[in-house]
């Protein structure tokens, strides 16, 4: 019987393979509106992707079998 992938996990991280490892690129929270009231630094930091920590990755990795 083969995992099946769940599809929000999916649709949120990237997985990238180098020659350290895998990492795990997930874009930076609440980015959807209203972002003219939040400060320079928070809209700069919006801008950049987050790499996840190692505690998630068996997490996240065990939830998208076919990466």
């Amino acid at each position: 019987m083969s995992l099946k992938t769940r599809k929000t996990v999916a649709k949120r991280f990237v997985v990238k393979r180098s020659k350290k490892g895998i990492k795990l690129i997930k874009r930076t929270d609440g980015q959807d509106h209203f972002n003219s009231r939040e400060t320079g630094n928070t809209r700069r930091n919006k801008r950049s992707d987050r790499e996840m920590s190692k505690e998630f990755k068996k997490t996240i990795l065990r939830s998208i079998p076919n990466f």
